[in-house]
């Protein structure tokens, strides 16, 4: 399952899948919540328009995976983003109940440079 959820988090990442609003939509839960790099909470509407509208970007490198069983149908995966010289640690909550994977939350934070 671990492998499942570490590959629709690539997708998400991937600007092919950010702009297709229908596939977004597939992967967010319907009570989706996001909290941005910024602190901004994000719902499940506004993160498929905005990402819908993102210019195309190349695909951050993502590592440092950790998944962490929460309950039986969620699961909780660790990772960092680097892209150009930024980097930021995320955290999602994924829901296994249903055939589809679901994303029922996620949360950004930058990394400051001193701790790069």
């Amino acid at each position: 399952m671990h492998s499942k959820i570490k590959t629709a988090e690539l997708e998400l990442l991937a600007s092919t899948t950010r702009s297709n609003a229908e596939r977004v939509g597939e992967l967010l839960h319907p009570e989706f919540v996001e909290v941005g790099r910024s602190g901004r909470r994000w719902t499940r509407g506004e993160v498929i328009r905005a990402l819908s509208r993102e210019d195309r970007r190349p695909t951050p490198e993502a590592d440092e995976w950790a998944f962490a069983d929460l309950a039986p149908d969620l699961v909780l995966v660790t990772y960092r983003l680097r892209a150009g010289t930024r980097q930021s640690r995320h955290a999602s909550v994924w829901d296994t109940s249903a055939p589809a994977l679901r994303l029922r939350y996620h949360q950004g934070t930058v990394i400051p440079l001193e701790f790069q």
